[in-house]
């Protein structure tokens, strides 16, 4: 920076000097060319200082005043040299109004208070003394550009008291307004805020992650701070930052991937859905031991061997323990040789994804017959450098103390456990936050979150959770669910009936359903209906609580349940007919009827796409008959909306039809079609 800064002053410097020698050659006018001539060579002075101090300069500020002081003495040495004109007939025909002089001393006096001004902003701060720096003239007409260039000027060389509440000050202005936003971001102040979330005092870090986060308003904004590096600094500071700061910068995510959503990825690579996933857990899974996953693999062959004598004895004490859904680890090695055993012994690999727990367990009661040969001459091996009691000597076993400190996500856990549990319950809050607008429309992201402990972690704090950590995990699991509804291979693996993780999120769901007295009740809605792919036939229990939500609810919950009921119902879910007749079996008809009757628009058309898929594939239905549905599709394919809908006028013609096969026009009696 120092370089470029030099070449901006090499011309004004250039020109100060010649508006001087042009003024001692002055023939007229010779009292205001002596006046310039003092002005320029105090103005020269100090960009001969400015020059000797370049590498300090704040560079947005510096081009901007050297720009215009460079067009002030280009005007002050045009007229300096129309004094220098020789001859009566030159100086005649030479017309300088006073005025000219009066205009270009004022220009001068301006630019030399905007030097002046710049030499003071970028000084250290135990230079200033704490003085205050005023305004510049070339930010007369617009005085919040120059309080950003000096708050961003304490960012680079304040103390970190000072900094901190500079960052603060751009906390402020960000959120006031989008456009003191993208000024901070014009005039280069994403830079020092991220070095100050490097190395910053907490409060710093704080306040800088938060004006990142507020900065992030607009796809522009997001993607100039991804150039500057912002995904490796959070990355770093959710891995060993202070958890008050963590917090922050997880939210400071959440609000660039919602604004940006092509950051996602970004994020991705470099660590962060771990991390979160990492925050997300601790101190939740452990609380339910039936569901916690084995988080670390055996890093040495001295943990293997402890490993296999944990595994050996505990199936020897109680043979059906590989049935339950305990710690466990998976990867069955086999082979012809001891070695080959050792290698690949049970528990030496972590499982990939949660729904391969059960099978896992039952493997390895399988193969603990095998293991027990690898045991043999495993337990015979003592490690380099062991003192014969499991224990390292010397560097080995600092390096075991620094590993203890560290999750399997990598983050380090010294002194975590004794955090404020406030602020432990705003890290969970906004790491859930953050990996809900992660996740959101993004497979390989979503399958990254289901292969971790998320999925339990929501479960969990969907029950236990304070009410905003149960709303941005409710919020998560819809917009997870969400993608592996359209994506079948996410759906087939993270979300197996028979998947510990998926049944909890389901049972914490459809309980929150089954009261229906929360904000969490709409997302928790879309979240069966993205899963209404995914449950067998015989698993009717969801049906009948979204059934419920058609009875005389919010306009929002009625619909939200009807799109939820038509997943079920629908021709794309290859279990439409089963599941049409346990919406029937529920009641659901009548209260259909009475939506599309007598609902509100937004309710009327996905009630009447419920009720007319429920007729298609079910048309033999009594109840359906009962309550005379074919006049009520009747009633719907005149009114006003069904012209603007194509699709949804086709399945009503398709609807009336099967229906017309077994039921009477008007009749309230139920017909079969008389086989000729």
């Amino acid at each position: 920076m120092g370089d470029i800064v030099k070449q901006i002053l090499t011309k004004p410097i250039q020109l100060a000097d010649q508006v001087t020698k042009a003024a001692d050659e002055a023939s007229s006018f010779k009292q205001e060319c002596n006046e310039l001539k003092s002005k320029t060579e105090k103005l020269a002075g100090l960009l001969r200082q400015a020059a000797r101090a370049s590498s300090d300069l704040y560079e947005r500020p510096t081009k901007r005043i050297i720009e215009e002081t460079e067009q002030v003495l280009e005007k002050s040495l045009s007229l300096v040299q129309k004094c220098r004109a020789n001859g009566i007939m030159k100086r005649v025909f030479t017309i300088i109004p006073a005025a000219a002089f009066r205009k270009t001393s004022s220009h001068l006096e301006n630019s030399i208070g905007d030097v002046s001004w710049l030499l003071r902003v970028s000084a250290p701060a135990d230079d200033r003394g704490g003085e205050y720096l005023g305004l510049p003239p070339i930010a007369a007409n617009e005085p919040i550009l120059c309080f950003i260039w000096e708050q961003i000027a304490i960012l680079y060389t304040g103390s970190m008291e000072d900094r901190s509440d500079a960052a603060a000050s751009l906390v402020s202005l960000a959120r006031g307004s989008v456009r003191y936003g993208k000024l901070i971001i014009e005039e280069g102040g994403v830079g020092p805020l991220l070095k100050l979330i490097k190395e910053g005092n907490i409060d710093g870090q704080e306040n800088a992650a938060r004006a990142i986060g507020l900065l992030g308003r607009d796809d522009e904004c997001v993607e100039h701070m991804i150039h500057v590096g912002v995904c490796s600094v959070f990355g770093k500071i959710l891995k060993e930052g202070p958890m008050k700061v963590q917090g922050v910068v997880a939210w400071a995510v959440s609000e660039l991937a919602a604004n940006y959503p092509k950051c996602q990825d970004l994020f991705a690579q470099h660590n962060i859905i771990r991390l979160l996933v990492g925050h997300l857990a601790f101190e939740t899974v452990e609380e339910h031991s039936k569901y916690a996953i084995v988080s670390m693999k055996p890093t040495s062959i001295h943990a293997v061997v402890m490993a296999s004598n944990n595994s050996n004895s505990n199936s020897n004490l109680n043979p059906k323990k590989g049935n339950e859904n305990e710690d466990v680890g998976v990867g069955v090695g086999g082979g012809n040789n001891k070695q080959g055993r050792i290698s690949h012994h049970p528990l030496g690999e972590r499982p990939r994804n949660l729904h391969r727990v059960i099978t896992s367990t039952m493997a390895i009661h399988a193969a603990s017959k095998q293991s027990n040969e690898g045991n043999d001459l495993a337990n015979s091996y003592t490690p380099p450098n062991s003192n014969g009691l499991g224990n390292g000597g010397g560097k080995q076993g600092n390096h075991g103390n620094h590993q203890r400190n560290y999750s399997h996500s990598g983050i380090n856990m010294k002194g975590r456990e004794s955090e404020d549990p406030d602020i432990k319950a705003t890290m969970k809050e906004m790491a859930a936050r953050a990996l809900w607008h992660l996740a959101k429309d993004n497979v390989v992201i979503c399958r990254s979150i289901t292969e971790s402990r998320a999925l339990l972690c929501f479960a969990v704090l969907l029950e236990k959770g304070p009410e905003a950590v149960q709303y941005n995990s409710a919020m998560a699991l819809m917009e997870i669910t969400a993608v592996a509804e359209k994506d079948a291979e996410l759906r087939k693996s993270a979300f197996k009936p028979n998947s510990p993780a998926c049944k909890a999120v389901v049972d914490q769901v459809l309980k929150i359903i089954e009261k229906a007295d929360s904000d969490l009740l709409i997302p928790c809605v879309r979240v069966i209906g993205n899963l209404a792919r995914t449950f067998k036939a015989t698993e009717t229990r969801m049906i009948g609580p979204l059934v419920k939500l058609l009875d005389e609810r919010e306009a929002e919950v009625s619909r939200e349940a009807s799109i939820a009921l038509k997943k079920f119902a629908g021709s794309e879910n290859y279990l439409h007919v089963d599941h049409s007749k346990a919406i029937i079996s529920a009641g659901g008809a009548k209260h259909l009827i009475q939506l599309v009757y007598f609902g509100e628009q937004m309710v009327q058309i996905p009630a009447l796409v419920l009720l007319s898929y429920i007729a298609l594939h079910v048309p033999d239905s009594e109840e359906l008959a009962l309550a005379e549905v074919l006049g009520v599709l009747e009633w719907a394919s005149k009114q006003s909306f069904m012209q603007h809908d194509e699709t949804l006028e086709t399945l009503l013609q398709e609807a009336k039809s099967r229906l017309e096969l077994y039921q009477s026009r008007g009749s309230r009696g139920f017909h079969h079609k008389l086989h000729q």
